[in-house]
């Protein structure tokens, strides 16, 4: 009597649901462990777990100035180090605004973890289907499309608190004025909080990439129950 239940509920859903949604059913009752509200939690688990883990490697000190993640001059301002460093006060402005620069991050990123995990939430249902099947960046990469301009409004103001909190804007303003003195050069005033911030987010996201494969491939990294029957599902593919 059962099994008749069954293949008429089956039958009925066969002819009312879509192709897609008969086929999630399906693989619900051969899984009989997890469903598609589980996935998309556990995915955005994974992607939180990346963002915790990499803001506190990059908001430890030093985390992005010795590391591989180190922000240097983009061209224009490295134009502006090069002549300034035959000016008394300034013979040393290039590793003087880097290292200020870069601990900046260090602090912006350390205050911006709210903003990238927020960002996480309004993952899909069909969204998490398809990263779950995809490769070992899918998550990150969605990540980075779906959020990318949201989390730049967001992160962007933080980052140029942090800069000042440092001192770095200042400096950096009083060395480009200074440029701008010297005969015959062509004036420059380029905006180090916009580079700064696509930096920082490049590293976090980066970081986020490497723990989302990390989770993907290796089983110890799964330390949770809902980690460990999400990817599981991922290792059958």
């Amino acid at each position: 009597m059962k099994k008749l239940i069954a293949l008429l509920l089956i039958t009925t859903l066969a002819l009312a649901c879509s192709p897609g949604a008969m086929e999630g059913f399906l693989n619900g009752l051969n899984d009989g462990q997890i469903g598609q509200s589980q996935i998309v939690k556990g995915l955005k688990e994974a992607l939180r777990k990346g963002v915790e883990k990499g803001v506190k490697k990059l908001a430890a000190k030093n985390g992005f100035y010795t590391s591989a993640y180190k922000i240097l001059l983009p061209e224009e301002a490295q134009r502006v180090t090069s002549k300034l460093r035959f000016i008394p006060g300034f013979t040393n402005v290039e590793n003087i605004v880097i290292e200020k620069i870069n601990h900046a991050a260090e602090d912006a990123v350390k205050r911006a973890q709210p903003i990238f995990v927020d960002a996480i939430v309004n993952m899909s249902i069909t969204d998490a289907m398809g990263i779950l099947k995809g490769q070992n960046d899918a998550a990150t990469n969605y990540l980075v499309r779906t959020t990318s301009d949201q989390l730049y409004n967001a992160f962007q103001p933080i980052i140029v608190q942090s800069l000042n909190k440092f001192g770095a804007l200042d400096y950096w303003t009083d060395a480009v004025n200074t440029y701008n003195k010297i005969p015959l050069v062509k004036h420059v005033n380029p905006k180090l909080d916009d580079y700064i911030t696509h930096k920082a987010m490049d590293a976090l996201f980066d970081q986020v990439k490497k723990e989302e494969a990390n989770i993907r491939t290796n089983i110890r990294a799964r330390t949770s129950d809902l980690l460990r029957k999400v990817f599981a599902l991922q290792d059958k593919k």
